[in-house]
């Protein structure tokens, strides 16, 4: 049986969440209250006071609460689960499945607000600026507290191997010069539940931003197709925000090797010596870890224990398994 194979995962943990994940819930957590407050605070104050456009704010803002509870629900089963043995390598990549989900409401909201502009272009609305401009206003005021309160604390290049070494299954450590070895990037690090809930209120303010400059135009110059446009060009940067988040948290939950640099690493510690890769996967399980397959053909005798000892270094790779084929 190959090194580190051991059925039901005996032996060693398969906790592979990020180093701030509670962190990371409890800002979420935070957030959502804060456009929930506001959210409420919009369409009760619209239905009283009579201002539609009041409530149709509050009702955009309930899309944005629901993504970030979403990332919320999925920190919170995420760390409740860690250790649930049905989740083989773990539940590390919950995470990017949100981001995912997070990602395609993204863009069907970049979809309704590309529609809405079209729509106005052809047919422009009577704005009421003096009720507009205030509400896009207190919006982005409260989208800038949202991305501060979500980046409190928040470093994505930390490094944290120093507690996961012990997943490699045996305990060995090798420092075989000294240096460890991390992706070139800080992609390995990054929590994409915690980015598309940024990207969620960043797109939010961008589009506040938006608004208010086409609405002083609008107002100060009787440009009307302004707003609309503001809204064309707030939906193109959504929609692009929201490309990147679905590809990159695609690749993650097809298991794409996430990091080229590290896998050519591997490759050529283990072939250093006249050894023969056979076979490698590596593949993401969770923000700053990575799991490897690896399969070697050696004629010198060597065990996995050795090549264990060679790989060390690549502190990423929190989840190791290695087979070793003995050749005549």
């Amino acid at each position: 049986m190959p090194d580190d194979l051991k059925p039901g995962g005996a032996g060693h943990s398969h906790m592979f969440l990020g180093e701030e994940h509670e962190s990371s819930e409890r800002r979420t957590w935070a957030v959502i209250w804060l456009c929930g407050a506001m959210m409420a605070l919009e369409i009760v104050g619209g239905l009283a006071f009579g201002s539609i456009a009041l409530v149709a704010d509050g009702l955009h803002m309930s899309t944005h609460a629901g993504a970030l509870l979403l990332a919320a629900l999925a920190y919170r089963y995420a760390r409740r689960h860690a250790d649930d043995a049905r989740f083989t390598f773990g539940t590390g990549k919950l995470g990017d499945l949100a981001g995912f989900t997070s990602a395609v409401i993204l863009a069907m909201i970049a979809l309704l607000i590309g529609y809405e502009s079209l729509a106005r272009l052809w047919a422009p609305v009577p704005i009421d600026f003096a009720e507009a401009i205030p509400i896009a206003c207190l919006g982005l005021a409260v989208n800038i507290g949202s991305v501060w309160l979500l980046g409190g604390g928040h470093h994505g290049h930390a490094h944290h191997g120093h507690e996961h070494h012990g997943h490699h299954g045996h305990g060995h450590h090798a420092h075989d010069d000294g240096h460890h070895i991390e992706p070139a990037d800080g992609s390995l690090h990054r929590d994409n539940n915690m980015r598309a809930a940024v990207v969620h209120v960043v797109a939010d303010a961008a589009v506040s931003v938006l608004v208010i400059a086409g609405l002083l135009l609008a107002r100060g110059f009787g440009w009307h197709w302004m707003d609309p446009l503001a809204g064309l060009v707030g939906a193109g940067v959504i929609a692009s925000w929201a490309y990147g988040l679905v590809r990159d948290t695609g690749g993650i939950l097809l298991d794409m090797t996430p990091d080229r640099g590290t896998a050519e690493g591997v490759r050529a510690a283990i072939e250093a010596e006249g050894d023969r890769l056979t076979d490698l996967h590596v593949w993401r399980l969770g923000p700053g870890h990575l799991g490897a397959i690896v399969s070697v053909a050696t004629a010198s005798g060597r065990t996995a224990s050795f090549y264990r000892e060679r790989l060390a270094r690549f502190r990423s790779l929190s989840h190791l398994t290695i087979e070793v084929e003995q050749q005549e």
